[in-house]
């Protein structure tokens, strides 16, 4: 499995973007440091929903807009905020998540 594939997330309820098109993948991009700007590290290590809500759009693929972010359904928000949390983990720590899948 590639990197792209890892990160991508599939959605239970898809998401309305341009015109009529509707999408049901979300690729989370690794944040960088600018990405994180205005945001407290912690909260956004806690999932705090607040923090994601400006995060996510900043990390997706197709970009999410805030609205979409509020209006995702609440599992689909869930799995984007935790695989945003992988990427806070180091090596070792990621390994053992994966080894307990």
């Amino acid at each position: 499995m590639n990197t792209k594939e890892q990160n991508t997330v599939t959605l239970c309820q898809p998401i309305e973007g341009p015109g009529d098109a509707k999408f049901s993948t979300v690729e989370v991009l690794r944040p960088t440091v600018g990405s994180l700007r205005g945001l407290q590290l912690a909260m956004v290590q806690l999932q705090d929903v607040n923090a994601m809500v400006k995060l996510l759009p900043r990390v997706t693929k197709p970009a999410l807009s805030p609205d979409q972010v509020e209006e995702l359904d609440p599992v689909d928000f869930a799995a984007l905020a935790n695989r945003v949390s992988l990427f806070f983990m180091t090596p070792s720590q990621l390994a053992s998540v994966q080894t307990m899948n």
